[in-house]
């Protein structure tokens, strides 16, 4: 029996050093033919497969801050340049979720003891909203002539590459400590994205997060911040020492200014419906609202001028065709072409294609989640994607509700609260696809989904510890 053990050890480690030497020799190879940016890529991609090969848990810090602060790769294909067009870019994380993927699933394959996809209760959602994807995208590829198959399936990797980032984390999650240091890690980017933030805010421009482009993606960082700030607010409001909860009280000022600043109104209508969330579960709801009554009473006093300004252009814009009007107000022609997307997609082209709608990339860009899924997914894509949600919700809920350690249940509550303003701010956005408000999110959710478990276990081993601790006692009391 150790013979045999000792062999497979034996065989693991042999596979192991022949797939580091294949892969330096192949680097070598591929960084002595290409160019110099290709070679240090090629190189960088080593390094980081070795490293995510000798450890998982470094692989996932190294992606936690590739996640916002990875730059955007840029390309003249015409194929990519339609992607990014829909509300996807490509980024660096893209290739370093790629590598740390190959050496995960090269580690399962050599250790028959990791398990490929762990099962939790999202992996039935997950798997039917893949397929809902890919039967609808090929219905369209065979039906309808705009489907673009390269695009469309770039597209449906987007997801699967989220859902992987959901499985890596899930499947590495053991305990509260691993828990509490990858919390710690994301609110550190936070605070980094916050502080660039504050940096371009006298420049005048739309606040946006790093390595953006030209342009810049001023309502992407919205939602990132909302999903953060919950986080910030849901641990801030549970029971805990207050000298702990310092550097928490601290990151919401750093927060709340690039949000302003980034002039993105889905975020700002976002914050109030994640704000009442908070509200409604949490069960000291005062220390949410009188910070939050004193905010709105001050409000007017230190708001910036540009604020105040792009929320008031909702109603004042000049004039311009394409407005919509709500009795005898106007609504500025961004707002006005989001909801007249929603009235076009659900009076009229829906009802072309209902079951399996267009296919992804089928049907023009729309910017907003539910009538981008409706339309390119048809009703089996929005069923299978609403399933998924609920499954989320239900998910959180109950480890919110469950939970007895404050660090869980500040997570969970602050989790809550992010999902719904998500909710909202997809209403004006594709929230659901955008690559760095996602990656963040389902690193969250793994966290979300694996902490009942976690805590099962520390409960059963307290329990355990106390049994054997009154068992000692008793036996030492017979024997005297």
């Amino acid at each position: 029996m150790i013979g045999t053990q000792q062999l497979d050890d034996n065989l693991r480690v042999g596979v192991l050093a022949l797939a580091l030497i294949a892969v330096a020799v192949t680097g070598a190879i591929v960084a002595n033919q290409l160019s110099l940016g290709f070679a240090v890529a090629a190189v960088a991609a080593i390094i980081i497969f070795t490293f995510s090969f000798i450890s998982q848990e470094i692989a996932l810090y190294i992606l936690l801050f590739s996640m916002l602060l990875g730059p955007q790769f840029v390309t003249q294909s015409e194929a990519v340049s339609f992607y990014r067009g829909r509300g996807v870019s490509l980024r660096f994380d893209d290739f370093l979720i790629a590598v740390i993927g190959t050496a995960w699933l090269m580690k399962v394959a050599i250790n028959k003891d990791f398990g490929l996809f762990l099962r939790t209760p999202l992996n039935r959602p997950i798997a039917l909203y893949l397929f809902a994807c890919a039967v609808t995208t090929l219905n369209g590829y065979l039906t309808n002539p705009r489907v673009n198959p390269t695009v469309a399936v770039f597209y449906i990797l987007k997801y699967f590459e989220y859902f992987l980032v959901y499985f890596m984390a899930a499947n590495h999650l053991k305990e509260r400590e691993q828990v509490r240091r990858f919390v710690i890690t994301m609110l550190v980017v936070c605070f980094l994205i916050c502080l660039y933030g504050i940096y371009q805010i006298p420049s005048g421009v739309r606040v946006s997060a790093p390595f953006e482009g030209e342009e810049g993606e001023p309502n992407t960082l919205g939602g990132y911040l909302i999903m953060m700030l919950s986080l910030v607010i849901g641990l801030l409001v549970t029971q805990g020492s207050f000298r702990n909860k310092l550097p928490l009280l601290a990151l919401v000022p750093f927060i709340l200014v690039p949000l302003g600043a980034t002039h993105s109104r889905g975020s700002w209508v976002a914050l109030p419906f994640m704000l009442l969330t908070l509200i409604f579960f949490s069960k000291r709801r005062l220390a949410i609202i009188i910070p939050m009554m004193l905010l709105i009473a001050i409000s007017p006093l230190v708001m910036p001028k540009s604020v105040i300004d792009r929320a008031a252009y909702t109603f004042t814009q000049p004039e311009e065709e394409g407005q919509l009007k709500v009795g005898n107000v106007n609504i500025d022609t961004s707002t006005s072409a989001r909801l007249e997307s929603w009235r076009l997609i659900l009076q009229y082209d829906f009802v072309k294609r209902p079951l399996l709608g267009y296919g992804i990339t089928g049907y023009s860009f729309v910017d907003a989640q539910i009538p981008t899924v409706l339309v390119n997914t048809g009703l089996l894509g929005l069923l299978a994607f609403l399933f998924l949600l609920g499954a989320i919700f239900r998910n959180a809920l109950k480890t919110y509700r469950t939970s007895t350690d404050p660090l869980y249940s500040g997570i969970a509550l602050g989790y809550l609260g992010a999902f719904i303003g998500l909710l909202i701010h997809a209403v004006g956005a594709n929230t659901f696809i955008i690559v760095r408000i996602m990656e963040p999110f389902w690193f969250l959710t793994a966290i979300i989904v694996m902490i009942p478990g976690i805590e099962g276990r520390e409960n059963l081993g307290k329990k355990t510890n106390t049994a054997l601790h009154t068992l000692t006692k008793t036996k030492v009391r017979l024997l005297r």
